[in-house]
């Protein structure tokens, strides 16, 4: 059954990497569906976006305030965006626990972005998830000049290659060969970093999904983290992606926080039916 409704949307972005959000507690929405999220992301004949955002209301007894759904711009549903999440906050405009796929977090709204508490980082092979049992600080494996990354999850499952020069890597051949590998059963993102200091790293990622983005931010998380699993950083580093720069901080009582910026670019509205044919 088709649903003539206009809906209400704003566009954001953390560092380039941009969203539509769709705030389901404010209206009542129809279910998103792959197809839709897919045909509202595209960049020709939709509004355009990395990832499509959803907020809905938290279920009875829940210790959250609502529910964050992350769509990808292949349609595809996944459990958790960095980015997204400082843009949420900003929206939200007041420290709250949020519900997502990967897990609960905790958003707090500062001057023009956030601090998100991530949570704790999973390097089980079988939290990855990774198709068979092996070493996630440095896999035995490797897809041409990439060899032995690290995994971890961080709400969502990442591979972090250690490289002399990150912008030399040729991420947009590579990285959909090692998302879509067998060994990857939920598939994965792929990150590819330069340890520029004890507290500085170089970052580029291939997004599940998505593709190549300007920002990442579960993949700065990722990437943090498995350098200071690896003795190569300090507790806190900034992040420079390409479309800036995250601080990310492994505290001592083993979570994540993520700190950076978000932008509102505008707000509109859309005829659901024209995206559900």
């Amino acid at each position: 059954m088709r649903c003539t409704m206009r809906v209400n949307f704003t566009k954001m972005h953390g560092l380039g990497n941009d969203f539509i959000v769709l705030d389901a507690r404010a209206e009542t929405l129809p279910e998103m569906t792959p197809p839709i999220a897919a045909a509202l992301a595209n960049r020709t004949t939709g509004i355009g976006c990395d990832q499509l955002i959803m907020l809905e209301t938290a279920q009875a007894g829940s210790e959250a305030d609502f529910c964050m759904r992350i769509f990808n711009s292949d349609g595809g549903e996944v459990e958790s965006c960095g980015n997204a999440s400082r843009a949420v906050a900003l929206l939200h405009g007041a420290p709250a626990q949020v519900q997502t796929g990967g897990g609960l977090i905790m958003l707090e709204p500062m001057d023009g972005g956030a601090r998100v508490d991530m949570g704790e980082p999973r390097f089980g092979w079988e939290e990855i998830p990774l198709a068979y049992a092996m070493d996630t600080l440095a896999m035995p494996v490797g897809w041409g000049e990439l060899e032995s990354p690290a995994a971890v999850n961080v709400g969502n499952p990442h591979v972090v290659f250690f490289v002399p020069d990150a912008d030399a890597v040729p991420l947009g051949e590579i990285g959909p060969e090692i998302e879509h590998d067998p060994i990857f059963p939920q598939r994965v993102n792929v990150n590819v970093a330069t340890v520029e200091s004890r507290n500085t790293i170089r970052l580029r990622v291939w997004e599940r999904g998505a593709g190549l983005t300007r920002a990442c931010g579960t993949g700065a998380c990722a990437a943090a983290i498995a350098a200071m699993r690896r003795g190569l950083v300090d507790r806190m580093v900034t992040v420079a992606l390409p479309g800036g720069k995250l601080t990310i901080e492994w505290t001592d009582t083993g979570r994540i926080l993520m700190t950076g910026p978000a932008t509102t670019s505008f707000t509109g509205t859309f005829e659901w039916d024209d995206y559900a044919a």
